[in-house]
């Protein structure tokens, strides 16, 4: 435990719908929901005038509309949250060196290192905390004009106490730990407050008489350890007096990178199982490049229609990058699973990740071999036009029909090609976003940020006039 708050831990508040509202003038106080809006979509984030409903991330999206169906409903613009998320932490590094992000919206600084360590160790013992909460409130307001959000910031001894701070500041507050003070400030909080308790263990502790911090830490280890096991009780005890000496650390590394869809109609054709396969393998490359990094391991996940997922890995002889080569390794992991009763959900990714490739020449010379001699013998697609994959939040490149083993896009058809929340512009009216779409109309509001609400226009789903385009951003 460090002897002064200098662990800062930041996290936007109800960051994809708030970056929602402020994108889009007419969702200003009002209730947004964004994810998968198919029947089997889920909640990614809830605005907090959804929340007042019973809203919360991971809900089924079916439960969400009947809990709030007044809300505006609205598919992840990912390529607008990573770009809104590299201001903020641009921002951050500005204050230290050391910045450990856990997500797009969320990360732990170092405030010791830098040249915002040197002037709080400048500062008097006395003057520490305003010190300390000086430059949390500049970073607040730093973040609300670069990008017209508001967060919230938790500043303490420990990576535990920043994050259980910052917690209780949302949304859009400050709170600072004293050293000191961290029992007073744990003790009255549920046990769910802490990492790694959550409903079993909750439970289990509920049944022994202990539902809040400062229980657990007078239970003592001893039987925390009885209740729990020597490594959960051990680590538990720890969590409750406050001590917590992990480092901020500025590269985390990842593990693994893969990509996975839920179906909103469970999939019973095998050829349409395999073609979904094909595509998620190459968004998992897609995403595996643009990280700059390679795999040993190509891993397939499916959820059947009874909710039994299973696992299946194969590892390579050399890291690879190679679509080809991870798409034919998932499909001869798809090939010895029986997927007849139905498949509600797919997933491939690639682990024991590398900074390099290294290629077998000799696999690649079969594949070449084996790709040629396809086209001599001129097997047809094993996938027609019609089979389109719906997808939660596809990006618009990622809305296509694949062969089994191929990857040709299929041309969009004008009913499918409008989704809630895209962003759109209009040869006559401008930029706007897609409201809704149906009966061969669509719907388009055209306003921007920072701008008024703006007004709602009706055209025909084909209206050449009306194209997709990236999105403006929040703060010009």
């Amino acid at each position: 435990m460090r002897s002064a708050p200098t662990v800062l831990h930041l996290d936007m508040d109800a960051f994809y719908a708030s970056v929602e509202q402020a994108s889009k003038p007419s969702l200003r106080g009002k209730a947004v929901i964004v994810g998968g809006l198919g029947p089997r979509g889920v909640v990614a984030t809830a605005s907090y005038e959804a929340r007042v409903h019973g809203v919360h991330s991971a809900m089924a999206m079916a439960h969400a509309r009947r809990l709030c169906p007044h809300a505006a409903y609205l598919i992840p613009r990912f390529a607008l949250y990573r770009r809104v998320s590299d201001t903020v932490m641009g921002l951050l590094h500005e204050l230290s060196p050391l910045v450990e992000p856990l997500s797009l919206d969320e990360a732990f600084v170092d405030l010791e290192a830098g040249e915002c360590g040197e002037r709080l160790r400048a500062a008097a013992p006395e003057a520490m905390a305003a010190a300390v909460r000086e430059t949390g409130e500049r970073l607040r307001a730093d973040i609300a004009a670069a990008t017209g959000l508001t967060a919230s910031v938790g500043i303490a001894g420990s990576k535990l106490l920043a994050k259980i701070g910052s917690e209780a500041a949302k949304p859009d507050g400050l709170v600072v730990i004293e050293p000191g003070t961290e029992r007073a400030f744990l003790g009255p909080k549920p046990v769910r407050t802490l990492w790694g308790v959550g409903p079993a263990t909750a439970d289990h502790l509920r049944r022994a008489g202990i539902t809040t911090v400062a229980e657990v830490a007078e239970a003592g280890e001893a039987e925390l350890v009885r209740l729990l096991g020597r490594a959960h009780g051990a680590s538990l005890y720890a969590m409750a007096i406050g001590h917590d000496d992990r480092p901020v650390v500025a590269e985390r590394d990842v593990k693994s990178i893969s990509v996975e869809d839920t179906f909103d109609v469970d999939l019973t054709d095998r050829a349409r199982v395999r073609a979904e396969v094909a595509r998620l393998a190459d968004r998992c490359v897609k995403r595996l490049r643009e990280a700059g990094r390679s795999g040993r391991t190509v891993v397939l996940k499916v959820r059947h229609y009874d909710f039994t997922t299973l696992t299946r890995s194969e590892t390579l002889r050399a890291p690879t990058d190679d679509p080809v080569v991870v798409r034919e390794t998932a499909d001869r992991l798809i090939e010895a699973i029986d997927t007849t009763g139905g498949v509600r959900l797919l997933g491939v990714g690639v682990a024991g990740l590398a900074d390099f490739t290294q290629e077998d020449l000799f696999a690649q010379a079969s594949q070449a071999s084996q790709a040629i001699q396809a086209g001599l013998t001129g097997q047809p697609d094993r996938v027609g036009s019609d089979a389109r994959p719906e997808t939660r939040g596809a990006a618009p490149e990622e809305r296509r029909a694949d062969t089994a083993l191929a990857s040709a896009p299929v041309p969009e058809t004008p009913a499918h090609r409008w989704r809630p929340g895209q962003d759109v512009t209009h040869e006559e009216y401008g930029p706007g976003w897609v409201q809704g779409s149906g009966v061969g109309r669509v719907t388009v509001r055209f306003e921007v940020p920072g701008g008024v609400p703006g007004r709602v226009r009706t055209f025909p789903v084909d209206d050449p006039r009306l194209s997709p385009s990236d999105p403006l951003p929040l703060v010009s």
